[in-house]
């Protein structure tokens, strides 16, 4: 999707014009894949823009800087605040934001030791990940041919810039053979994730999703939709899964900051159910409690003003 610009983007500490936001060519991160980021997404509510569990975002940021041993030149509070006062100075009712921490010009070389970390926080008007009729409709997916990161390989619970050229790969193969989005297994051939959203795969009155040790990134849509489902009294739970189980789901539905909850409706050219019963019942809540309608969850939207 083409990005349309906004007025500024916020770059360590002040509010830089959209074009003038630029790094050098030989910053440290573009060559060695060193940064970490978020995506967020603030949403039109009654009392103005309210940013959706920007907290636990920024300090998942953190947490994946603390894996690289990252030092952030902010506080957590600091960097909540800017995302803040981003989509205000926005003008945007809603809008999605990507706070960016890197390591900029200055050193070269694999070691980081010298470098300094520069942070970065845009945002933007972005639609649906994966379509406006991604819940009713469905999309289609493929396992892919590339495998989910290991955990003493990459990370995987760290949003790092570099971890991502393996979701690439697993996104451009499946878009290149007509599917929609990809499936990631791990090197066990368990079912991991997509290449940028959580998965839940129901069969019968039971919803799987894979744990972190599948390699999974611990994402804060699904821990929002695990929290809707109990609500709903839907019975999710956190557990291994084999490719075979996806091609017998009864429902399965995929979910992120940015495809929000998504309906599939095929795997690998086998049909899937959709949408299933508890993909509509979640996505229907999870669409009130991310523009401020369900006052339970009201603390997760974070007023932009």
């Amino acid at each position: 999707m083409p990005i349309t610009p906004t007025p500024n983007i916020w770059m360590n500490g002040e509010m830089v014009p959209w074009a003038d936001a630029q790094v050098h060519v030989l910053t440290h991160t573009l060559h060695y894949g060193t940064g970490v980021f978020e995506g967020i997404r603030a949403y039109e509510t009654d009392d103005g823009p309210a940013v959706f569990r920007l907290t636990e975002h920024i300090e998942r940021l953190y947490n994946s800087a603390k894996i690289l041993s990252m030092p952030m030149p902010y506080s957590v509070p600091e960097i909540v605040q800017a995302c803040k006062d981003v989509v205000a100075d926005s003008g945007l009712d809603a809008c999605y934001l990507r706070p960016l921490a890197y390591y900029g010009y200055g050193e070269m070389g694999l070691a980081t030791g010298d470098c300094t970390t520069d942070i970065a926080i845009a945002a933007w008007p972005w639609g649906a990940y994966l379509g406006d009729d991604a819940v009713t409709k469905g999309v289609r997916m493929k396992i892919s041919s590339w495998t989910r990161h290991d955990h003493n390989i990459m990370p995987p619970a760290s949003k790092t810039t570099g971890n991502y050229a393996n979701s690439t790969l697993a996104k451009m193969e499946a878009l290149r053979a007509g599917y929609d989005e990809a499936i990631m297994l791990n090197g066990a051939g368990l079912v991991s994730e997509c290449s940028g959203e959580n998965i839940f795969v129901g069969k019968g009155d039971i919803i799987l999703t894979p744990p972190t040790s599948s390699g999974a990134l611990p994402g804060i849509t699904q821990h929002t939709v695990m929290s809707l489902a109990a609500d709903l009294g839907i019975d999710i739970q956190v557990g291994d899964m084999a490719r075979s189980d996806l091609y017998t789901a009864d429902e399965i539905f995929v979910v992120g900051t940015a495809a929000e909850v998504s309906a599939v409706n095929s795997v690998d050219d086998r049909d899937v159910p959709c949408p299933g019963p508890a993909t509509k019942a979640i996505a229907d809540a999870y669409a009130e409690v991310v523009r401020g309608k369900n006052p339970k969850y009201r603390s997760w939207n974070e007023l932009a003003s």
